[in-house]
């Protein structure tokens, strides 16, 4: 097999396209580290060999090679370089997509984590509210971490609403049946309840035991329904 550098006639073209390449590699190359380390390498490769080659053809020929304007021949004809340089782009191409797809993933994973660390906060402020007696803003800082968390669901599931003001009642018939069953639907009522109590002065009062129930039952919710 017979390798050919490109006649000065097409140097321009091979440089020009060369630079726009180039360009665009370097930017994908720091989203696949970053996003695809386990897909870095191969990515890589189709670009530039690592390990030198002992013999340049089809299977060996790298987008590298073709930018520096290398053809290939055998027996005095043309080999088909550009469709191979075309399929080893189109690779790097599907690399991309994945690392791209892999983004809302990462994203959903961060915001699930900072949510997660808000409202064990926030449940750590109720617990020293309801230490100190203070019944009603334990149980509504309580309800509103209930409330987030069961909105969060129904945007997860795809669950839209008509009406623009929501509580907990809407959200818990919304899920129920589809999301968990009736026992479950009953819990998160009693602690709607609850939370009435809490946030309506006109209510009695809310006993201790009762904050103490909406807070450990809020706090088990939002480990254990999704």
């Amino acid at each position: 097999m017979e390798v050919k550098k490109t006649s000065q006639r097409d140097f321009t073209y091979f440089q020009d396209l060369s630079r726009e390449y180039q360009t665009w590699y370097t930017e994908a190359l720091a989203i696949v580290r970053q996003l695809m380390p386990d897909r870095l390498d191969e990515f890589e490769e189709l670009y530039m060999k690592k390990s030198r080659v002992k013999e340049l053809n089809l299977l060996s020929y790298t987008i590298s090679d073709f930018l520096m304007g290398f053809s290939l021949e055998r027996a005095g004809e043309p080999l088909k370089t550009g469709e191979t340089v075309l399929g080893k782009l189109n690779q790097q191409l599907q690399i991309l997509r994945a690392a791209h797809s892999r983004v809302d993933s990462i994203l959903s994973d961060i915001t699930g984590i900072l949510r997660a660390e808000l409202f064990d906060s926030e449940i750590e402020k109720s617990r020293e509210l309801l230490k100190a007696n203070y019944l009603r803003a334990a149980g509504t800082i309580a309800s509103v971490v209930l409330e987030s968390h069961l909105s969060e669901i129904c945007r997860n599931h795809g669950i839209t609403f008509t009406k623009k003001i929501l509580h907990i009642s809407d959200y818990n018939d919304a899920l129920k049946n589809k999301v968990y069953d009736t026992p479950t639907w009953r819990l998160i009522q009693r602690y709607n309840d609850i939370r009435i109590l809490c946030c309506h002065a006109k209510q009695r009062e809310p006993t201790p035991d009762e904050v103490r129930e909406l807070v450990d039952g809020v706090e088990k919710a939002i480990k254990t329904i999704f």
